[in-house]
């Protein structure tokens, strides 16, 4: 099954993460999650958590961000590659990367903050 991510919600979620305003985004995407039936409400769900997280990061949260980036992997690692229209692999890795850099004492660099990659309408990013 695919989100229709032409969707007012869900594109003005994704058009919010896209520019950094992670808790709107997470807003918009609640809406959709709140009538949303599974498979889709699981993975809205973890869309919204890594959001969220990056809200807490924006906020100076480091050990919210990694919770809640542990929490959306775990969500998100039970779907292929490619679901509803988000390629998911991609996002996955990122996830990790920043969980990585989160968990080290050092604090390497930071890698760049996740884009959402949309295949159903040509947002790709």
């Amino acid at each position: 099954m695919s989100l229709d991510w032409s969707q007012r919600e869900l594109r003005e979620g994704l058009r919010c993460f896209h520019s950094g305003a992670f808790f709107e985004a997470h807003e918009h995407w609640e809406s959709v999650w709140l009538v949303a039936q599974e498979p889709e409400k699981t993975f809205l769900q973890g869309l919204i958590q890594v959001a969220a997280s990056f809200h807490h990061f924006q906020r100076g949260n480091l050990a919210g961000t990694a919770s809640l980036l542990r929490s959306a992997l775990r969500r998100l690692d039970v779907y292929p590659e490619a679901f509803a229209g988000v390629a998911v692999a991609p996002l996955r890795a990122t996830i990790r990367l920043w969980l990585d850099v989160l968990g080290t004492p050092t604090r390497s660099p930071l890698p760049p903050l996740p884009q959402l990659q949309i295949a159903s309408t040509g947002l790709l990013s």
